[in-house]
């Protein structure tokens, strides 16, 4: 007995129809990363050893070390809050930043980067990084993305004020 040529199209279209779902699937699944800040990252501990992780904090100035023969950069980031609502309510990213690094009862993170060192790693700078934490609980960066706001505040007065002036 043939089958209808109906039937083939039909059966034919659920295996692709099924393929693509599978293919979607997997590349979120295998492209999922955890946004954490470093309290959150602290509690989940070993947990999320080795997989990958998005994390930001304020960057201890005085803990900047870096080895221009080997490119490797480690520093060490305090605990700031995820939400932006709360950002604004503690009197911004500056002020959050700066409290962040004074207040010794914060969390910290040590990190681990290989590359180039940033123009903006300094005291106070908040650090956006993706990579991994190892089973000793020290973060190992892949990417770092820095922002020193205080640079950006300072020049938006400047800039503002009615033209002509």
């Amino acid at each position: 007995m043939s089958q209808s040529p109906k039937m083939k199209f039909m059966v034919g279209g659920l295996l692709i129809l099924a393929a693509v779902i599978y293919l979607i699937v997997s590349s979120t699944t295998a492209s999922a990363q955890y946004f954490l800040t470093v309290d959150e990252l602290k509690a989940k501990g070993n947990s999320i050893a080795n997989r990958d992780l998005r994390v930001s904090g304020a960057v201890l100035g005085e803990t900047i070390e870096y080895d221009p023969n080997t490119l490797t950069l480690k520093f060490v980031i305090a605990h700031v809050p995820g939400e932006t609502a709360q950002i604004d309510d503690e009197g911004g990213l500056a002020e959050v930043l700066h409290q962040a690094v004074i207040d010794p009862s914060r969390q910290k993170l040590t990190v681990i980067y290989v590359g180039a060192k940033p123009d903006l790693l300094r005291n106070e700078a908040q650090a956006i990084m993706t990579g991994k934490l190892d089973e000793n609980g020290v973060f190992h960066a892949d990417e770092l993305l820095l922002k020193c706001p205080t640079r950006y505040e300072e020049a938006v007065p400047e800039q503002s004020g009615p033209a002509g002036n």
